[in-house]
């Protein structure tokens, strides 16, 4: 409820009192000496007060409940305007663009991404675009520029885009094939072989070693080495890993879900306000709106990301399926992109402390193949160290 402190000023304050009371005026607290006296009213009898004829001297000290903020915003009209006439200018310069930067060496390059960027809206001086219009973007120029581009990216730093180009790289002619043996480029089982040009100098199931030769350059008859010829093809292998991993038991992970918000974030002193934002786990990406030097107060317009917690415990029994499945994709990520996983076992798993160390047995086909330069290689040479 609005109140008033006021302060009576004047001899013998206590009957003037006394006649507030008379007249049925509600005094809430009440500090009372010979001269002054302090008592807290209703503001609406403050009026009723006024009207009294009298020689005490009657002002207000202090304003009480929400009658004192809109005082305070009377008081500082200007200030407050000012204020809040800042902050959404700052929001709406914080959403415009005020630079978009092509990152690469060529040109050419920068030039075409640049006005493929114009083309559908994304520069200078014009609003900031949501992810979705992003991702979007990112499409129709990779889809236009098809030849030119490999890959983009385009990142927000405040209201700067930076953009990051990778031009496609453009098949150069084949050049002639040397004198060459195809060769193992690691120990593994024999799965596939596909010869193109050359000896196959092994059969599927065999056991080789790194740098045996899988199909041979070297043309024989019976055996006499008669020609040398660049050998091809593609030749495939079962070759085995262990891969070593150790997982927390109480395992947590915060995954940004696709849902966000806008609002403000206050912070005052070690106090932190998220205004607006209706989630309990998020990420925030937030733009400075307000920031001084001299007052500990900062006030950001915060994208509020929705997050989701996934909290696991892992035990010695139920370890084995995330553990493979780790296993994999670690392997596939360092692997040739056709390598594939034949199978996999877990060797051994151990606890230790608050970890668990876990030693996965995998077998994986993937291409081995390697080559072995035999320009140098004289065949009579050779002839004559036989005979």
């Amino acid at each position: 409820m609005n109140k008033y402190q006021i302060k009576i000023t004047g001899k013998n304050t206590s009957y003037f009192i006394r006649e507030l009371i008379k007249r049925k005026i509600n005094i809430y607290d009440l500090e009372n000496n010979y001269k002054e006296a302090y008592i807290v009213i209703d503001t609406k009898d403050y009026a009723k007060i006024k009207e009294i004829k009298t020689s005490y001297k009657i002002e207000i000290v202090k304003r009480l409940g929400p009658v004192k903020y809109k005082y305070l915003i009377k008081k500082n009209y200007f200030f407050v305007i000012g204020f809040i006439l800042a902050i959404f200018l700052n929001i709406f310069l914080s959403n415009i663009i005020f630079d978009v930067k092509v990152v690469h060496t060529n040109k050419d390059i920068v030039s075409l991404v640049r006005n493929d960027l114009a083309y559908y809206g994304l520069k200078k001086y014009h609003f900031v675009k949501n992810d979705k219009y992003i991702d979007s973007l990112v499409d129709k120029i990779l889809h236009k520029e098809v030849s030119n581009i490999e890959w983009l990216e385009i990142q927000r730093k405040g209201t700067k885009y930076i953009v990051q180009v990778e031009q496609r790289k453009k098949n150069k002619p084949i050049s002639a094939c040397k004198m060459r043996n195809v060769v193992a480029k690691k120990a593994a089982r024999i799965l596939e072989i596909e010869a193109t040009s050359g000896e196959v100098a092994v059969k599927i199931n065999d056991y080789v070693e790194k740098g045996d030769v899988l199909i041979s350059g070297l043309i024989h008859n019976k055996e006499d080495i008669v020609a040398k010829r660049c050998a091809s093809g593609k030749v495939y292998g079962e070759v085995w890993y262990k891969v070593k991993m150790n997982f927390p038991v109480n395992y947590q992970e915060k995954i940004k879900m696709n849902e966000y918000t806008y609002g403000l974030e206050i912070n005052i002193f070690s106090k932190h306000l998220n205004i607006f934002n209706k989630y309990k786990t998020f990420i925030k990406e937030s733009h400075p709106l307000v920031l001084s030097s001299l007052l500990p107060v900062n006030i950001n317009f915060t994208k509020y990301i929705k997050t989701k917690v996934i909290k696991k415990t892992y035990t010695l029994k139920d370890i084995d399926k995330e553990a493979l499945s780790k296993a994999s994709k670690t392997l596939l990520n360092r692997l040739p992109t056709k390598s594939k996983v034949i199978s996999k076992k877990v060797l051994k798993k151990v606890r230790k402390g608050s970890r668990i160390e876990v030693e996965v047995f995998v077998k994986v086909k993937e291409d081995i193949t390697a080559y072995q330069d035999i320009s140098n290689l004289n065949i009579e040479q050779n002839k004559e160290e036989k005979e």
